[in-house]
């Protein structure tokens, strides 16, 4: 029987950080964009590593393969989602690992220092490379974590399943269904999932998040005249779309975020005592959430009613007008129809069905003062609900003993004030709690250019999931 321990994990990973760095390259250099048909055989090519890492750890492997879907006018397959199981011990907890091995474009003519598809490893320990933090990077560091058990005949505490997709990307095509088809079946012996796909809220700190935000997307469509008009010639004698859709827009949220919408905040829970105790403890200052956003313009002056608003709260934001002339120079038209588009992000015992009614009465009747004879029509066009995870649960509990113990700090617990839709799904198919766990920081720039994960966050988090391992045994109930 073997006498490693823990720390000689630790001691083990750090020996290895450059063949860890190494493997990073490896994936970096597989432009796997989901959403650019000229590049799904790479998305293919990606999959394929990944399924052959995993069996050559070990793990029993099972290739789903969704069908297909149509994007730029062509039928394309689906690259397939990588399942794996690894470990079948009654004795044990059971943990699901979802992650996603899909990444945006890039292109060196954005603004990269480097090529997006080389690993470039910097002097300040950035490692550089579309995908490393999102989420190719975490992605492998769960294999790391297994792979440093076996060499050192340390015995993992837990039986594992495994979730990679090749859509988060591109609106995960097929993967609702099938977590929904196997929640009694591949995956019916689940006792809690792991994700690892978002960030610290800073640079500094680590954090384990708890929950997210939905969204209800609308548009709202004014339709005047059989087609667009001369101001000149037509403008004082007809009721004109783009008039009455900025007088919607403008009933709909007031300059300081307050939602106008009857009734829209009737469900959302009141704050309690311990959620204050959470945020004020949360390490964060307003100065970093100026400098990400590049000006000097946030609503709130204060540190929990600005993450409150971020993540607590529900909000509403207009994101423009189709239709209307927006090419540089001047055009005296009328546009014959318009669409507004906005949304709103919601939370937790908000549902889409009720915001939808909501947003549509109010639009009608704010329409209705009017007086225009142009139509409106109101549509919504997807909505997803919030979650939020109990922090008590034995699966936030090993995750926050994990970070402690690797990292020496309690981490803060927070929110996210956007959408992961298969955190919910996995929530609700599989009734099991969901963590996250993020690797990276604040500023790793995912989605942006010159997207990096530092050396420190990939070392230290291979670490961190193998602790958490054994943190589920340690604490699971």
């Amino acid at each position: 029987m073997t006498t490693a321990t823990l720390e000689d994990l630790y001691v083990h990973v750090e020996q290895n950080e450059a063949l860890y760095i190494e493997k990073l390259r490896e994936v970096v250099a597989i432009p796997s964009v989901s959403s650019d048909a000229a590049y799904r055989p790479k998305v293919f090519e990606m999959g394929a590593w990944l399924n052959k890492e995993m069996q050559r750890l070990g793990i029993s492997t099972k290739l789903h393969h969704p069908g297909k879907h149509v994007m730029d006018g062509q039928e394309l397959e689906l690259p397939p989602i990588v399942l794996g199981k690894l470990g079948e011990d009654p004795a044990k907890k059971t943990i699901l690992i979802y992650g996603h091995y899909d990444v945006q474009p890039a292109l060196l003519s954005d603004g990269w220092e480097s090529d997006p598809w080389t690993l470039t490893e910097c002097d300040d320990g950035r490692l550089v490379g579309r995908g490393s933090t999102d989420d190719k990077g975490p992605v492998i560091a769960w294999l790391w974590a297994i792979e440093a058990h076996q060499k050192l005949g340390l015995d993992l505490p837990v039986n594992l399943r495994f979730c990679f997709e090749g859509m988060e990307e591109n609106g995960s095509e097929g993967l609702d269904e099938l977590i929904v088809a196997e929640a009694k079946g591949y995956f019916a012996d689940v006792d809690a999932c792991s994700v690892s796909d978002n960030y610290y809220i800073g640079t500094t700190k680590p954090c384990i998040t708890y929950g997210l935000r939905g969204i209800s997307y609308f548009t709202a469509t004014v339709q005047g005249p059989a087609w667009d008009l001369h101001s000149g010639v037509f403008g004082g004698t007809t009721h004109e779309p783009m008039t009455d859709l900025i007088h919607l827009m403008h009933s709909l949220v007031k300059p300081d975020g307050t939602i106008l919408i009857p009734g829209i905040m009737d469900n959302v829970a009141p704050v309690t005592d311990a959620e204050f105790e959470i945020y004020d403890k949360i390490d964060f200052e307003l100065a970093d959430l100026e400098k990400s956003i590049g000006a000097k313009a946030l609503i709130h002056d204060d540190k929990t009613k600005t993450l409150m608003h971020r993540w607590r709260f529900p909000s509403l934001s207009l994101h423009g007008i189709e239709g209307a002339f927006y090419a540089p120079g001047s055009k005296t038209v009328i546009p014959a129809k318009v669409t507004g588009k906005f949304s709103l992000r919601t939370v937790p015992n908000m549902t889409p069905d009720e915001v939808a009614a909501k947003v549509t009465a109010h639009l009608e009747a704010e329409f209705a003062k009017l007086g225009s004879k142009n139509t409106l029509k109101v549509e919504a066009l997807h909505g997803g609900k919030a979650w939020v995870g109990d922090i008590n649960h034995w699966n936030f509990v090993a995750a926050i003993k994990a970070t402690e113990k690797v990292h020496g700090v309690t981490p803060d617990l927070t929110r996210e004030g956007g959408s992961i839709p298969v955190v919910l799904t996995f929530a609700d198919a599989l009734e099991k709690s969901v963590a996250l766990i993020p690797l990276g920081r604040g500023d790793d720039g995912a989605h942006s250019v010159n997207e990096k994960l530092d050396k420190s966050n990939y070392i230290n988090g291979i670490k961190l999931l193998a602790t958490y391992l054994h943190e589920v045994a340690a604490n699971a109930e």
